[in-house]
């Protein structure tokens, strides 16, 4: 896949994100993310040196991304605010959603740009701005490449894309074991009793899809709606996928919770897939793009196997 370069004269790279484009004079030596899965894809790709700080932790950090991260200043476990951000004097900030770049959190990237400061979005999260056709994986291995360009990571971009690949070439291997469609839904949280789940543009869009089940929500276009018990009742589902929030701390974040709601809920409490207990359980965090999300699809493709409904 091609990288979309705008520019490159000298050690100055300009790349294109989510409509802006960010210009940096040489490789990032002060990077701040803004969430979680950007900060354990940073670490993926070996920047833990030239991070100067991160934000937002949902869970713990990955174990083998443990000893890298402790290397890297926590300006905060909660949300970032401009005030923190700026203290670390970053010349690139780093988030997965354009929902951190506003005046009530970091700043707008207009703003931040003004002064001095490259803004990185990653590209799963306006599919809009890219070629059409890219699946949520495709814009993940934009997001490394661009990141490798922007950091000098180059290499070690090129390794995640190959392991990436492995994974879902393994992934479209497969042999669903019924000829009628399996259908999923994918559950990340539940907030004041409103169920967010994967709608088609999103990472877990994308792996029903490479794996032939059928996401109830695909045709709605939005990474994480929310939706009703009754829609999802009436999408007849045959296979619940949990998120692991645990230790974010809200209502409905834990596998339990998420099960107690949904053996509670008369919307869906009978439903064969809650009776039956057919979940599949993955680390909420590997729901959002990141280097961690081709461990969600392997642990999808375990889970299918283990339920019976793939060899």
């Amino acid at each position: 896949m091609a990288l979309q370069v705008v520019s490159a004269v000298a050690e100055t790279v300009t790349v294109s994100s989510c409509g802006m484009d960010v210009t940096l004079e040489q490789p990032a030596s002060a990077i701040v993310t803004l969430d979680q899965s950007s900060t354990e894809t940073l670490l993926g790709l070996g920047a833990a040196p030239q991070m100067a700080g991160n934000t937002y932790l949902k869970t713990e950090i990955a174990p083998q991304y443990r000893e890298a991260w402790e290397t890297v200043p926590l300006l905060t476990r909660g949300r970032p605010t401009a005030e923190l951000v700026r203290v670390a004097e970053p010349d690139l900030l780093y988030a997965y959603s354009s929902y951190f770049y506003s005046v009530e959190a970091v700043g707008t990237r207009e703003e931040l740009q003004d002064l001095g400061v490259g803004t990185y979005i990653s590209a799963v999260s306006c599919p809009e701005d890219n070629a059409l056709g890219m699946t949520s994986f495709d814009l993940l291995a934009l997001d490394y490449e661009n990141l490798g360009r922007l950091t000098g990571r180059e290499d070690e971009a090129r390794q995640a894309i190959e392991l990436q690949e492995e994974a879902i070439q393994a992934a479209g291997e497969i042999t669903l074991t019924r000829e009628e469609p399996i259908r999923v839904v994918w559950l990340y949280s539940v907030f004041e009793g409103t169920p967010y789940v994967a709608g088609g543009p999103s990472i877990p869009g994308n792996i029903s899809e490479m794996t032939g089940v059928q996401n109830i929500f695909a045709d709605v276009d939005e990474q994480w709606p929310g939706v009703s018990w009754e829609a999802i009742a009436d999408g007849e589902p045959d296979i619940f996928i949990l998120g692991d929030l645990s230790e974010r701390g809200s209502l409905g974040d834990t596998v339990e919770e998420k099960i107690a709601m949904l053996t509670s809920e008369p919307g869906v409490s009978f439903l064969d897939a809650v009776t039956n207990e057919q979940f599949i359980i993955v680390p909420g965090i590997e729901m959002d793009p990141s280097i961690r999300s081709v461990n969600a699809l392997n642990l999808f493709v375990e889970g299918l196997k283990q339920l019976g409904y793939a060899e």
